[in-house]
């Protein structure tokens, strides 16, 4: 039986669309919700609450649906593609420098989306070929790979069962496994989120949970998060990323197009499409949260429902501002033991290489070319490897030096370039699917 469809702009009795909604919430939350837990857990401060993450990750979504016109049915989160560089910057400069960051990413949509509606998207396919994307995203998974075995637990010169953190960290990539593999439907589309609470659930039985947070916060607050500040050496470390996640929305239009049966690229234009996550990532980055990015998962909750409709977007994004403010439920994210999410990390962290592995296959990327060897083995080398340039006052280093070299390689170096293009082959390289 075919399944039915409601339309882009089509509205629904509200009674159908809170449940809608909610499975959109869903569907996003456990990634938007990972990635300041991420941040804050490997930097060991407060860089990004929880709570602001999850404002403006429903704010950022109102903002493009009112930039593209309520044309495109797309919902917006944290981004896992500026994980590495966040914690970096947050590390060597503070929060408040990892915040401008992100805002110089806005900016720089912003400036790409001018361009594009003057020139159009020639220009990007080539300097971001498959070649250069796929081995870039890789880099994000690896690059991140000892962080997540460290917050598991996994590390070091006696790793034993004994260990509750080992308990707990396997228990979890075991259902976060077990629920991406076997479960079907909606349920196959959040196994990150059944890992997180089923991990949860288990550490509290094992006495591993301090809900003294929860007790201690009040029923409702404002989410306020850290206060802007710049530096062109943090915002050099984390702006090249931008391209990559560029790329990253070239695909998720594509592919949002295709299951709605719409080319978004025309109508209402890449350009909007662009300026509109650009404009959503800034507004992130002055109410203190991460960069945003649009999200595969809620793709796939369209495709698996048949319901387009950007009203149960817009319910959804309305449903992530009204639950930021409620500060219990914030303590409580924030009470999650680093082993549950090291457990989650490390699945989630290889999904994300296996998806740049996958952008290079299906794109039919020739490894017998020396062109396409070098690109990809210096980007691997260099962003897995930690190398660190200094150029005057900016450094680049790990993955956002690999995303420029990579580059640079793929413009100056001898031969044609990869005539697969970038904006048709992007549909694996969501970093936040599963």
């Amino acid at each position: 039986m075919e399944q039915p469809k409601i339309g882009v702009h089509e509205k629904l009795p509200l009674v159908q669309m809170i449940p809608l909604g909610f499975q959109h919430l869903f569907a996003m939350f456990g990634a938007t919700i990972l990635v300041p837990l991420l941040v804050n857990g490997s930097t060991g401060m407060m860089v990004i609450p929880p709570g602001v993450a999850l404002l403006t990750a429903g704010a950022g979504t109102l903002l493009f649906l009112a930039i593209t016109q309520f044309k495109v049915p797309a919902y917006l989160g944290s981004s896992f593609a500026f994980i590495a560089p966040l914690i970096a910057v947050a590390s060597q400069f503070g929060p408040g420098h990892a915040l401008g960051g992100a805002v110089a990413v806005g900016i720089l949509y912003a400036l790409i989306a001018l361009i594009i509606r003057q020139v159009g998207v020639d220009w990007l396919d080539r300097a971001l070929p498959p070649v250069v994307i796929g081995s870039v995203i890789v880099v994000i998974g690896l690059g991140l790979a000892g962080t997540g075995v460290d917050m598991a637990g996994l590390s070091g010169d006696v790793v034993s069962l004994a260990n509750v953190d080992v308990r707990i960290s396997l228990f979890t990539l075991a259902v976060a496994i077990a629920a991406s593999v076997w479960f079907k439907g909606f349920l196959a589309v959040i196994p990150i989120l059944i890992g997180v609470v089923s991990g949860y659930l288990f550490a509290l039985l094992q006495g591993a949970v301090d809900l003294t947070p929860v007790k201690e916060a009040a029923w409702f607050a404002l989410p306020v998060g850290n206060k802007v500040a710049f530096s062109w050496p943090a915002i050099a470390t984390i702006l090249p990323v931008g391209l990559v996640t560029i790329a990253e929305h070239l695909g998720d239009v594509l592919v949002l197009s295709r299951v709605v049966d719409r080319d978004f690229y025309r109508e209402p234009g890449l350009h909007r499409t662009i300026l509109g996550d650009g404009l959503a990532t800034l507004l992130a980055g002055f109410l203190g949260g991460p960069p945003n990015t649009t999200y595969g998962e809620n793709i796939g909750v369209m495709a698996i429902t048949g319901v387009y409709s950007v009203w149960v977007i817009a319910t959804a994004a309305i449903m992530a501002v009204l639950l930021s403010f409620m500060q219990k439920f914030g303590a409580l994210i924030q009470t999650i033991p680093e082993p549950v999410m090291g457990g989650i990390c490390i699945m989630l962290f290889g999904v994300i290489a296996s998806s740049g592995i996958r952008t290079l296959v299906e794109s039919g990327i020739d490894f017998g070319d020396k062109r396409n060897l070098i690109i990809a083995s210096v980007i691997l080398v260099l962003g897995i490897g930690g190398a660190r340039l200094q150029l005057g006052a900016f450094a680049l280093e790990g993955m956002a030096l690999a995303a420029v070299v990579g580059i640079l390689l793929n413009l100056v170096l001898p031969g044609l370039i990869n005539s697969n293009n970038a904006t048709t082959k992007l549909s694996s390289a969501d970093s936040n699917s599963v």
